[in-house]
């Protein structure tokens, strides 16, 4: 265990050496700027909200919110995506691996304390620039999620579901490959969940079924969907209706606990493929 933690923490420092995650945290100061001053905008100068309703600003917010919440997500999975390609690929190609691996130290141990450290980075980021996002808002237009709490967290197993995809990636392709098949894949999931929802509003339960199986081969957008549930105002479903069914920033129900059981196993499974995949490659 001491030596899994070493590796986790030594994997952190060398994340913070990166220039991805110095770009990211651009992006992300930018993307809270941005969405500040846009928040701003839906208070009026003559009354607390100009033309609208402080109940149709509390919407019009928590929908803006979960548009900005998938930034941040979006940023998150670009920077987990090429911070765990050089993880495994990376190393053995310029076979610093070797010279860890030649040490009484298993290649499952390194394996393991990698994935922790980079869950460490990817859930801190995403705790840390949801709370600051959450602030912006709060201070804009006085709005704050009903669940943050739970939010983030399906968030941060989002993000952890993609950095695990992102290590099996790297253990069989090269670094740069692999940031870019797992940042695709999350962008095809996500495409697919939006289809999924358009054939449920039409009635089609084929184009429906695109989504389902998006969402269980690769679970993030299921997780998105859960977190988005949220952060959203608990009456916009009753003010959208049937019409928000299809509307991709808007989710019907909270996530399912064993959807949620699913996504940890799907952690787990990917984790022990990665592990059985490293063991068997010459380094």
């Amino acid at each position: 265990m001491s030596a899994v933690l070493t590796i986790a923490r030594l994997t952190v420092r060398e994340a913070a050496r990166r220039r991805v995650l110095w770009a990211l945290a651009v992006l992300t100061v930018a993307l809270l700027v941005l969405s500040g001053w846009g928040f701003s905008r839906l208070t009026g100068l003559d009354t607390e909200f100009g033309d609208l309703t402080s109940g149709q600003a509390r919407l019009i917010a928590s929908q803006l919110l979960n548009l900005v919440m998938f930034g941040l997500s979006l940023i998150a999975a670009l920077g987990t995506a090429f911070l765990a390609g050089p993880t495994v690929s990376g190393e053995i190609e310029s076979g610093m691996a070797l010279s860890v691996m030649a040490r009484p130290i298993r290649r499952t141990t390194l394996l393991l304390g990698k994935w922790l450290g980079l869950v460490a980075v990817g859930c801190g980021y995403v705790v840390v620039a949801g709370l600051a996002q959450f602030l912006v808002v709060r201070w804009a237009v006085g709005y704050w999620p009903p669940d943050p709490a739970g939010g983030l967290a399906l968030l941060a197993a989002q993000t952890i579901v993609l950095l695990t995809l992102g290590l099996l990636l790297s253990s069989v392709i090269s670094p740069m490959a692999s940031g870019v098949v797992a940042v695709g894949l999350f962008g095809a999931t996500w495409v697919a969940g939006i289809v999924g929802n358009v054939g449920q509003v039409l009635g089609n339960e084929g184009v429906e079924r695109v989504g389902t199986v998006s969402r269980v081969l690769l679970p993030t957008d299921g997780l998105w969907r859960g977190a988005m549930h949220a952060f959203q105002d608990p009456s916009a479903l009753a003010t959208m209706g049937s019409e928000g069914a299809g509307f991709p920033f808007l989710s019907e129900a909270p996530l399912a606990v064993p959807y949620l059981l699913w996504a940890l196993a799907w952690i787990a499974l990917v984790w022990a493929l990665t592990a059985v995949t490293l063991d068997r490659r010459d380094v």
